[in-house]
């Protein structure tokens, strides 16, 4: 998620105390259900409602015990120790509140374990692709407004409202994405978003990205709700592609519930007047950082009106860790996106992240942490630097090669390959770097074929190094038709609509027929690479090799003991013969190659020619 340059009204949280009448009624047990049998017995349920935390609670059933009840500041708050046992049988329990006189019950459900695998992971052999929901199809128009929410607006003429794409939409073009070559559909945050208009330089915006929850619990019905994503979720897997979940622990909407009447003041980074992050983050890993400079990126506010969690809050810890291992039990996702990942606490990080790896061993966590340098990047996830802190995030966006191929190798004039060799020569700093999430841009950054001007030349160019180098790729959507546009004047015009995902639509670009011939190029160029890379495992599981740029040639090699694969560069303004006599390391043997991307069979490896700003991948034959 970008940070905001709002100019709003401070917005200071206190914790409030509704007048509730005496009559204790619960509204809320989080989380909504738990299932026996798994990795942790333990379970901590928080209880909400007018006068909640005076209860006295029981609950009497077989292998499930209550082990301590904790009050805290609010009074409609409890929060109860739970511990469930191996013998415990599904089943649903009673939990049971007295005060005096008053007795309240209230039913909580234990359900099986699905036999089905959760938490699959996302490996370097997949191809990911990153979609709005809200911008990307929709599939049914009587979800697209509700006159009950707090922005109860959907005009697809206005840039920054809701223009009702949902998860039936996104579900109808799971046969597009897998034609692609895609096998795994990432999504900003799906979860409730029932957040104000905020008003940024005189225009009215809704929170139709996603990054504002207001119910951890319920899918934001204007997607479908919760049954829409299980429906959508049990359509991808059966169509071979996985799901990645968009999490944000850092902050949450200042409309969530648990924000108009917070626990405790301390549920919330609180600063004597209002403090927002400073967005650097150089003070996290300087040595020589002041403790002042670190707590204001960290604990300061992303913006005024997302409330930042306080994870040394141990029921705030308790909360966000439990939800996520609930969603991925209860949805079946395969991988979490972290947003804004540095601006997190970092042992809470470590701790969740644990959490989930303990119960789905095979799950990827990959956070988002914008940063400009390799040191920095590998903070953030396994490493092998002497850092004082040590991550166990398993995978992280690499904003380092990012930049590298768009803002350097491809963007400047001379479109030299050595920044993108010189990041990838860094890789020694991480212990696993093919967990790395790859990309050419993404809802927050300007579009990968604008930013190139709009040179289709280029435009293969980078998206050949994202689909053949280490990594795990990411497209955003509609990079595969050449959608363009700068986030200036606002992040809307890099979100615009996909073409034909919506009733009304002139356009068809799902479908060949709706696209022009150079965007049908584009389609292609990208399902031929795509379905190479998935299709021949030394693409994704090969070792990479690769040799030092020489006068606008980058040359680098994909091999294991099946195939050998070369990929070669020439980023010049004129055609060359490649002398191949430099490469004999791993092109000895090898008498002749097949063009991946035309099929043609090249008879001759002495002399490789490489025409003006083309990428070549060749498959090397003996």
């Amino acid at each position: 998620m970008k940070k905001f340059t709002f100019s709003l009204l401070m917005i200071l949280l206190s914790v409030f105390r509704p007048a509730f009448p005496q009559q204790t009624q619960l509204q809320r047990v989080n989380p909504t259900n738990w299932w026996v049998g798994m990795k942790n017995p333990n379970v901590q349920l928080l209880i909400y409602g007018p006068n909640a935390g005076t209860m006295a609670y029981t609950i009497s059933y077989p292998g499930v015990k209550l082990v301590k009840a904790h009050t805290v500041e609010n009074p409609n708050y409890a929060f109860l120790d739970v511990v469930i046992s191996a013998t415990a049988k599904p089943g649903t329990l009673q939990i049971v509140g007295k005060r005096g006189s008053q007795t309240l019950t209230q039913p909580f459900a234990l359900k099986a374990r699905e036999t089905t695998v959760k938490g699959g992971g996302v490996t370097a052999a997949d191809f990911i692709y990153l979609a709005m929901p809200d911008r990307f199809a929709n599939g049914d128009i009587n979800n697209d407004k509700f006159a009950d929410m707090a922005d109860p607006n959907a005009d697809r003429s206005n840039p920054f409202y809701r223009h009702g794409g949902d998860l039936a939409g996104a579900a109808q073009r799971i046969n597009y994405l897998k034609d692609l070559g895609v096998t795994a559909i990432w999504f900003t945050p799906v979860l409730e978003n029932n957040q104000p208009l905020t008003n940024e330089g005189g225009a009215m915006r809704s929170a139709y990205h996603g990054y504002g929850f207001t119910d951890h619990y319920n899918i934001d019905r204007r997607f479908g709700g919760n049954e829409a994503y299980t429906s959508f979720i049990k359509a991808a897997h059966a169509a071979g592609l996985k799901v990645v979940q968009d999490a944000v622990y850092n902050h949450v909407g200042v409309n969530h519930w648990f924000i108009k009447d917070m626990p405790g003041k301390d549920w919330v980074h609180q600063w004597p007047t209002y403090t927002n992050t400073s967005y650097k983050q150089q003070p996290i890993t300087d040595p020589h950082a002041s403790a002042i400079d670190r707590k204001t990126t960290v604990d300061g506010w992303f913006v005024p009106f997302l409330p930042d969690l306080n994870h040394s809050n141990p029921f705030v810890a308790n909360f966000l860790i439990q939800h996520a291992i609930w969603t991925v039990e209860n949805f079946g996702i395969d991988a979490w996106r972290v947003d804004t990942y540095l601006y997190n606490d970092m042992p809470f990080m470590n701790r969740c992240n644990q959490a989930l790896m303990d119960q789905y061993p095979k799950i990827l966590i990959f956070g988002e942490s914008s940063v400009s340098n390799v040191v920095d990047q590998a903070y953030y996830v396994r490493n092998k630097i002497d850092f004082p802190f040590k991550s166990n995030q398993p995978g992280g966006l690499d904003f380092v090669l990012f930049s590298a191929i768009t803002n350097n190798a491809l963007k400047q004039k001379n479109r030299d390959a050595f920044p993108v060799y010189e990041t990838l020569a860094q890789d020694v700093v991480y212990e696993d770097p093919t967990k790395l999430v790859t990309f050419l841009d993404n809802h927050d950054l300007d579009r990968y074929f604008s930013v190139i001007g709009e040179d289709f030349d280029k435009y293969k160019i980078g998206l050949t190094w994202l689909l053949t180098t280490r990594g795990i790729p990411s497209m955003y959507y509609g990079t595969e038709i050449l959608m363009k546009n700068f986030k200036d004047p606002s992040d809307a015009e890099v979100r615009r609509d996909f073409p034909g995902g919506f009733p009304g639509d002139k356009e068809n670009k799902f479908e060949t027929a709706g696209r022009t011939d150079r965007e049908n190029e584009a389609y292609q160029f990208v399902r031929k690479l795509a379905t190479y890379r998935r299709d021949n495992p030394v693409m994704h599981a090969g070792k990479l090799m690769q040799f030092l740029p020489q006068e606008g040639i980058y040359v680098y090699f994909r091999y294991d003991g099946a195939k050998t694969v070369m990929v070669a560069t020439n980023t010049n303004d004129k055609e060359i013969s490649l002398d191949t006599a430099r490469f004999a390391e791993r092109m000895n043997g090898f008498r002749s190659a097949r063009n991946v991307l035309t099929d043609e069979t090249i008879n001759d490896l002495k002399l490789v020619k490489l025409p003006a700003k083309t990428a070549l991948v060749l498959e090397l034959k003996l």
